[in-house]
């Protein structure tokens, strides 16, 4: 494989600081990654702290840290920092931004088969209000027809909302080009990024989204509580807060308030503030390595695996599309793909099962009840690929252990 990009001294340096990587083989990055040791010791040393000093002190103390997380999440997705709000996960950062727009009756909203199964109960319940739901399909190759949004878009359509990687599946939206036609049309874009920050480089002002919704936990390698919500400066007064407190209001009266200008607005007060500081820290990092060279990496490996794979009697990859991600698909014929997952993770290898419950219209179109998910980050290695794939041989390929 090619480390042009990523030489095996620093992926060695990064598994060293990963203590994680000792002990497992991890392939559940689009589950929740391995936190580098430096997340993890900055937000065990914040909590000490607040133990010792008290929250408010505590925070005080450490308020253009916490401002941090701002620039920095700014910084890696191309924004700027009064565009950023944060959250405990992004399902809370996309619900926000979704039920805070108004929809009237017989408005449209387009979305695509990948779309995770949280948004899909928004969607649901819009509809419910008389807005009509448009789903894209991908072609017979697995790609989003571009072709078939614009003929879908019309005087009624009032949002595109896609994901950009779905939770089970290995092919990816072209988000980028889909930007480019909802610019063209005047149409409110809104991209959720669960498994694309930490892997793939984005920039909301090449995408040309309005809004952008992500986690932590991810392929960003932070804590678990942690996610966060772009919404463009243009477009914020378009959305309703769900929930003010004081932190997005001001001059605070019977009759009224005035909300502040930025996406703090869509934030409350109260949160964690060592898994904020933590997850600064996980942006912090990513940054340093380069998303290009992380994104390099972790292609390379998941492609090494769908060839590897491809050589075991009876195992079938399940990605389809011209692009694909770091998330790699398999089932084993004849086997049920949780017994399949649970036996590789009591070898130590730590792969997901993707039940038809988390992408329902995709798994429903391609007739999958489940499927295995080994999804892959820059610390993995193809020593520890191999180690799986012999697993899979030998139990289930006719081999022995």
């Amino acid at each position: 494989m090619n480390n042009n990009f990523l030489s095996e001294d620093e992926i060695n340096a990064l598994r060293s600081q990963t203590r994680g990587c000792k002990d497992i083989i991890h392939f559940n990055n689009a589950g929740s990654s391995l936190n580098p040791d430096v997340v993890i010791d900055t937000v065990v040393d914040y909590l000490q702290e607040e133990a010792t000093y008290g929250g408010y002190e505590t925070e005080n103390k450490h308020y253009e840290r916490i401002e941090d997380t701002y620039r920095f999440i700014a910084k890696l997705i191309g924004a700027e920092k009064e565009e950023i709000a944060l959250f405990e996960n992004a399902s809370a950062a996309w619900q926000t931004a979704f039920k805070g727009l108004t929809f009237a009756e017989g408005d449209e909203i387009i979305t695509s088969e990948l779309e995770y199964v949280s948004n899909l109960i928004g969607l649901a319940d819009i509809q419910k209000k008389g807005v009509k739901v448009v789903v894209i399909n991908n072609d017979e190759h697995g790609d989003f027809p571009l072709g078939k949004l614009e003929a879908a878009i019309s005087p009624h359509t009032k949002l595109i909302a896609v994901t950009h990687i779905p939770s089970s599946g290995g092919g990816m939206i072209p988000i980028e080009a889909i930007g480019k036609i909802a610019a063209k049309h005047k149409v409110l874009y809104m991209v959720d990024a669960c498994q694309s920050a930490g892997q793939y480089p984005i920039d909301v002002k090449e995408i040309q989204c309005d809004i952008l919704s992500a986690t932590g936990r991810k392929y960003l390698r932070a804590p678990r509580g942690t996610g966060f919500l772009f919404v463009k400066k243009a477009i914020q007064d378009q959305l309703s807060p769900m929930l003010t407190d004081f932190l997005a209001a001001s001059q605070v009266s019977l009759n009224g308030y005035t909300l502040r200008q930025d996406a703090r607005r869509f934030e409350l007060y109260e949160k964690s503030r060592a898994l904020t500081l933590g997850l600064g820290k996980a942006a912090e990092y990513a940054l340093n390595i380069g998303l290009d060279r992380i994104w390099q990496r972790v292609q390379g490996l998941a492609e090494y695996t769908r060839t590897a794979l491809g050589n075991i009697p009876n195992v079938k990859v399940h990605d389809h599309g011209s692009e694909k991600c770091g998330i790699v698909t398999f089932s084993v014929d004849g086997f049920d793909s949780m017994v399949v997952k649970n036996k590789l993770v009591e070898h130590g290898i730590n792969v997901s099962f993707g039940g038809a419950h988390a992408t329902p219209l995709y798994m429903e179109k391609n007739q999958l009840q489940g499927i295995v998910r080994a999804s892959f980050h820059y610390y993995n290695t193809e020593a520890e690929i191999n180690k799986m794939c012999s697993y899979l041989m030998a139990i289930f390929g006719g081999g022995t252990m």
